[in-house]
């Protein structure tokens, strides 16, 4: 039986389908974006029919789309977009997984909506390459996956440095330890951040890059045998031997294009994925921890005493309350569930280290 959630869920992707619409400068890829919104639109319908519910009065988006539509016209909207796309499973397993506790038929519609968009555009010859092109790049590194890495940043600098300062306030309670120790940690906090993400993209990059250079050694020293596991490949893809072994032989002309197929299906590599720049990703990771690293701090600019702890946890709740809203973005939840569960944790892991700091600094003056 489809739930409240569940209508709401079409309702807002019909809406922000809908704003991409209007804001694509494409037509075709437009027109694509337009007949999403009406297909989810559809789907909203429906859920509303079985429920028994008055379909002409139809449910309005969300706050969590309309602050989606919000960072659109921010940042952009490609980040709807991506946003859009990486949601998009999570919903196709909410409907597999209310279909088994139902027991009923799973469907070809089931599958995530995402997958249909991506086969629309492939296939439109109107669309154009450069377009085609943009939607790719944002499925794979703006959208959700950017968002979600800014905000659990901005996370670790606000809840790591709360401890901290907290910890340093309850023992010492003066203000010029305690913005001496909270810029420490700042600094300290998001260079560690920065250099442990260059260090992972670095790396990473690093280790695919010699396993592409193995493959293309063994393309040029042992072209048959290549050509043997390309066959077989094709051949677990469904397609019979003999036409995968033709395919192998007419593939292996283009090197390129061979040693593509190998990396990705032998090693699960895609070589666009490798264009990421570390120093963007290690910048990116420095500015948000430090954005959230500085709200405990800033009151001790001009305060010192119980009065700068007080507004210090005040500043650092409003904080996770934002951030708590803003993973909602990505898990469908409740602004105040998530909001306040941020908060209550938060607070309480600052509580913990300002105790131990009280205790340490009782012991340390008696």
């Amino acid at each position: 039986m489809p739930t409240l959630k569940n209508i709401q869920i079409e309702v807002d992707a019909s809406y922000l389908y809908d704003v991409l619409a209007q804001h694509e400068e494409d037509p075709n890829v437009a027109k694509v974006f337009k007949e999403m919104s009406k297909i989810e639109h559809s789907h909203a319908v429906a859920f509303m029919e079985k429920n028994g519910m008055d379909t002409s009065v139809f449910p309005k988006p969300s706050g969590r789309a309309k602050f989606l539509n919000f960072i659109g016209k921010v940042f952009g909207y490609d980040y709807i977009l991506g946003v859009l796309l990486d949601t998009e499973k999570s919903i196709a397993n909410s409907v597999k997984n209310a279909r088994k506790q139902y027991n009923s038929a799973e469907s070809i519609s089931d599958t995530a909506h995402v997958s249909i968009l991506k086969n629309v555009l492939q296939g439109n010859k109107d669309i154009s390459g450069p377009s085609l092109a943009r939607f790719e790049k944002q499925h794979r590194s703006v959208g959700g996956n950017a968002l979600r890495a800014a905000v659990l940043g901005g996370n670790d600098g606000l809840v790591s440095n709360f401890s901290l300062v907290m910890g340093i306030a309850g023992a010492t309670n003066g203000q010029k330890e305690v913005l001496l120790t909270g810029l420490a940690g700042l600094l300290a906090g998001a260079l560690s951040m920065a250099l442990g993400e260059w260090i992972s993209v670095k790396s990473s990059q690093e280790l695919y890059e010699n396993q592409m250079d193995l493959e293309m050694d063994e393309l040029e020293t042992n072209p048959a045998g290549e050509e043997r596991e390309l066959a077989l490949i094709f051949q677990t893809k469904g397609v019979s031997e003999e036409q995968a072994k033709q395919m192998a032989k007419e593939t292996m002309l283009d090197k390129e294009k061979a040693h593509a197929i190998l990396i990705k299906e032998e090693l699960g590599i895609n070589g666009d994925d490798l264009q990421g720049s570390a120093m963007e990703a290690a910048i990116s990771s420095f500015v948000m921890f430090a954005i959230g690293a500085i709200l405990p701090v800033s009151p001790f600019f001009f305060l010192g005493g119980m009065q700068a702890v007080l507004l210090s946890a005040a500043f650092s709740a409003i904080g996770l309350f934002f951030i708590g809203g803003v993973i909602t973005l990505f898990t469908g939840k409740s602004v105040w569930y998530s909001g306040f569960r941020q908060v209550i944790f938060g607070l309480l892991a600052a509580a913990i280290t300002f105790g131990i700091g009280k205790l340490i600094g009782v012991s340390i003056a008696g």
